[in-house]
């Protein structure tokens, strides 16, 4: 394992422990539109994965693979994302819950 492979594993450790800490302390009531202000930040993971993928040395195959994987995951974070949005703005309008 390189330095670099070393330093990246640790930001990711440290940022996945402030992260779990910081979602489990929001209120219970907050969740859900917290969830859906984020939805609108995963577009940033999509520019994220399509630049990241881009610099991928050609010869790679496998990081080639995992890069498109990554893009069509975030794709499918934002699509879901803003569809459970949706049905949840839905649940408070009356009458018909689809117009």
């Amino acid at each position: 394992m390189t330095e670099l492979q070393l330093i990246l594993l640790i930001v990711f450790i440290i940022s996945a422990s402030i992260g779990y800490f910081l979602i489990s302390n929001v209120p219970t009531l907050l969740h859900t539109p917290l969830m859906s202000g984020m939805n609108a930040l995963s577009g940033i993971t999509v520019i994220g994965a399509i630049i990241a993928t881009s610099i991928v040395v050609k010869d790679q195959h496998i990081s080639q693979y995992l890069g498109g994987l990554a893009v069509v995951a975030a794709m499918i974070n934002v699509f879901a994302g803003f569809g459970v949005t949706d049905r949840m703005l839905a649940m408070f309008k009356g009458g018909n819950k689809h117009d």
